[in-house]
Order: structure tokens, then sequence, then C-alpha cells
């Protein structure tokens, strides 16, 4: 493990109404109140946001939301933008989260659009990179990573990235089971902090959090959190549950 701070993310994606939602805030605020060494932030659907604000509000727990769109106001139907989300309390966002690429038509040039405009907004950005099990299988994994890195990142300079999250999720490992094993995730985690030196500088290379997703449980954070590279984790299923997501906090 590093010297990095851990943070763990849950995105709770489009499950829990709002009152599912200030309940399990409720539920998680208590459990983890004690933790004071790793970052905690959680990530309900837009509709609970401004209600899990007044749960979350002075605790361990910081809000996120699990999108926006990249213009301030206008006329997009059923778009967010980072103003409403930070008048909502909202203090994070994740973006290019795979699932937003692959059934909304998300690309890099897009992801990098929405992080010029959540930075330029104060909003820590967790920036979503991973390839597909036919991508690993042809072994095209690092170019398909360098390309989202370069093209999620274009236009930016290390000074602007520092509130700036890495989160590496396999797609072939979100919501399968399969996880990639700790020695898989380290592999990627180096090789994602040389392209972020070689794109920016060493020293936001190594002050960077690079968090991996895909199936993390009680059961395996302990194992990829004692990998140097990794600095957290993207936890999706796992995060619903408030006890189980206390477990995974507290590793």
């Amino acid at each position: 493990m590093s010297n990095r701070r851990p943070l763990i993310a849950g995105n709770w994606k489009m499950y829990k109404t709002c009152e599912e939602s200030v309940e399990a805030a409720q539920k998680l605020t208590s459990l983890v109140d004690g933790v004071t060494d790793t970052d905690i932030m959680i990530a309900p659907t837009f509709t609970s946001l401004f209600s899990v604000y007044g749960v979350v509000k002075g605790s361990r727990v910081d809000l996120g939301a699990q999108n926006l769109y990249w213009e301030e106001e206008g006329a997009f139907t059923g778009e967010i933008s980072a103003g409403m989300l930070k008048s909502a309390g909202c203090s994070s966002v994740i973006i290019g989260h795979s699932e937003r690429r692959q059934y909304f038509g998300e690309t890099d040039e897009t992801v990098n659009k929405k992080i010029k405009a959540a930075l330029s907004c104060g909003l820590k950005t967790v920036f979503c990179i991973g390839e597909s099990e036919a991508q690993r299988d042809l072994n095209l994994t690092f170019s398909v990573l360098d390309k989202q890195v370069q093209t999620g990142l274009k236009d930016f300079v290390s000074d602007d990235l520092r509130d700036l999250v890495v989160a590496y999720e396999p797609i072939w490992a979100i919501g399968t089971g399969k996880t990639a094993t700790s020695e898989q995730a380290q592999e990627v985690h180096t090789f994602l902090r040389a392209s972020i030196a070689k794109q920016f500088d060493e020293p936001l290379a190594q002050s960077i959090r690079i968090l991996y997703g895909g199936s993390v449980k009680p059961g395996n954070i302990a194992e990829l959190m004692s990998m140097h590279d990794i600095d957290g984790a993207l936890v999706g299923g796992a995060s619903l549950d408030a006890e189980t997501f206390s477990q995974i906090v507290k590793f």
C-alpha cells in the first residue's frame, strides 16, 4: 500500500428510491463514524442527492454524482450540470463509467468535455477507464487504456488535475463476479502511472490516486489494497448494503 490516502467510493447506479437512499446513508454514516484514515464517497441517483446530502453533511462520507453534462445550462432535456450537482451538495462526480460508454454512447471525447466541466466547477472527479474482455484477449489492454487517458485528459496541465482520481474498471469484471487478480490490477495501475507521467509529469503520476473497480467485496479488498499502486476502490453492487460497504471501507 502506498502513502497516498485511500478512497473507497460507492456507485449506487440505478438503485434505491429517495427513502431507501436516506436510510442507507444514515446507516453508513453511523457505521464509518470512527474511520479517519480513508476517504469515503457515495454516489446515489440524481433524485436522491439533495436528501442524502442532508444525512451525510458534516460526516465522514462525501456525496458524489454518477454523471453530469458539460454545458452550464441550456435546452438539454434530462441533463444535469456541474453547478446543479454542487448546489445539491455534491463534492464529487463519477465520469466515463463503462456503463455510460456502453449504453449511452459516451466517448473519450465527451468524457474529456465532462471532466473539464467538473474540474472547472470544483468537483472532485473520478475518471473511469477500462478494457473489454475481447480487448484483453487480443492483448490490447494497454493501448486501449493509454488512448482513454490521453484523450480523456487532453488539453489539461498537471495543476488542473490535483482533484482528479482515476478508476480502472476492467469491463469484464463489472457485475460479473470476476475480479482481476491483485497482480493483474497492480500491473495495470503501474502502467497507468507511467502513462500519466509520459503525458504530464512524474510528480502528478505519483500523487494521483488510482482506484480499482470490478466486483470488489469485503473478501478481496485487503489483498487489492496491499498492492503499491492501488489507492482504493470504486465499488458497485457491494456498496448498496451499508454493512457490507462499511466492511470494505474498514479493510
